[in-house]
């Protein structure tokens, strides 16, 4: 099998299609171009992002790109059934019987204009989730070349466990950021560390910008001006220094940010500046 090789940052593409800034053909390769060019090679996807229309969308970019498949990484999600003008859903729900996931697969597969897809992942955890039946469905995709790596979303330790009994967990995509950093209390990054389990982190800025934290925003305005850098690129530098190796995931389509969101690899912010900005956040001193 194909050894799993991220990029340290992800692309997100949500925001790429219905969803946010309803981009062309044109426009997504050229940003996919940009992100590649950068270093920046792994793309992460959901089968519902812009009510199940972002993939076809990032597929027929792809296709006008002229990037090899090999230089780059699909990550994509399923399982949500959600409620939307091409469903015909009465309520939202999960579904992770064996054959919608491997219907959901072909669906990326073909909207992707791909072969395979690197990564895939459980979107969020179900109460009537089988692990037995989602591992039937994740090795039948591995057999035959669909699927390279797979891993969940939004899991806790508790799930990620359970799922491991019947197949390999390889990575777990968590809400991480300083203003939502629960994963350090609860476990799920103690995980990830003691079972080799990749961590992507969503929504890695968190929501320090609103009224809710001005103390932080002052702080991070300190620190960003001690690294001659800017308060974004801090917020994902302190993801990175954490010792498990989180993977943040960027929604940005602008080149200054994705830029901006490079230096964080280049700064390795002191211990005192990390529980500096971590006390503030949370309003406690470091116990």
């Amino acid at each position: 099998m194909k050894t799993l090789q991220l990029s340290k940052i992800i692309a997100g593409t949500m925001t790429w299609g219905k969803w946010g800034k309803k981009f062309s053909s044109q426009h997504i390769a050229d940003l996919q171009n940009y992100y590649v060019g950068k270093g920046i090679t792994s793309f992460d996807h959901a089968d519902i992002y812009g009510d199940y229309t972002t993939e076809a969308d990032f597929g027929k970019g792809f296709a006008e790109s002229g990037i090899a498949r090999e230089k780059v990484q699909f990550i994509t999600k399923c399982g949500i059934q959600m409620v939307c003008e091409n469903r015909d859903f009465a309520v939202k729900h999960y579904d992770y019987s064996k054959e919608h996931i491997i219907e959901s697969v072909h669906n990326s597969l073909k909207n992707l204009q791909t072969d395979y897809i690197d990564v895939l992942l459980l979107h969020r955890p179900s109460p009537l989730m089988h692990p037995g039946v989602i591992a039937e469905a994740i090795q039948d995709l591995k057999e035959a070349n669909k699927v390279l790596h797979f891993g969940v979303s939004n899991f806790t330790p508790s799930q990620v466990a359970m799922l491991s009994k019947y197949i390999s967990v390889e990575i777990n995509q968590i809400e991480f950021s300083l203003t939502h950093h629960e994963a350090m209390l609860n476990g799920s990054l103690d995980q990830m560390i003691e079972n080799d389990i990749v961590p992507m982190a969503w929504s890695p800025l968190g929501n320090y910008f609103t009224k809710k934290y001005p103390s932080l925003k002052h702080a991070l305005k300190i620190t960003a001006s001690k690294y001659k850098t800017t308060e974004d690129t801090v917020l994902l530098a302190w993801i990175l220094k954490h010792p498990a190796g989180i993977l943040p995931v960027i929604g940005t389509t602008q080149k200054e940010r994705i830029n901006k969101a490079l230096e964080a690899l280049e700064i390795n912010l002191s211990l005192e500046d990390w529980f500096y900005i971590l006390q503030i956040a949370t309003g406690n001193p470091v116990a």
